[in-house]
């Protein structure tokens, strides 16, 4: 486990241990972070969103698996400047 996944670990707690971890920790970051505490325009939103998209599109093809699926421990496998 890396350091970030365990600080995040330790901030969520329980949380991220379900079976949806990531994909509910990333809902959690639009929907209570962006919106709710920051208030961020939707232009900001877009922007958060066509980013997390092109890095799960990235993701999704190096790992072969979904964005439903992954873990945090699985974002820390897959570093975007990897060469194969």
């Amino acid at each position: 486990m890396g350091l970030a996944t365990r600080r995040l670990e330790l901030r969520w707690g329980s949380r991220m241990k379900n079976e949806n971890g990531f994909p509910g920790l990333l809902e959690r970051f639009f929907t209570q972070r962006l919106i709710a505490q920051r208030r961020v325009s939707s232009h900001t939103i877009a922007s958060y969103r066509d980013t997390f998209r092109l890095l799960l599109q990235f993701v999704e093809k190096r790992l072969h698996k979904p964005p439903s699926g992954l873990t945090l421990t699985d974002l820390g496998k897959c570093p975007v400047d990897r060469r194969k």
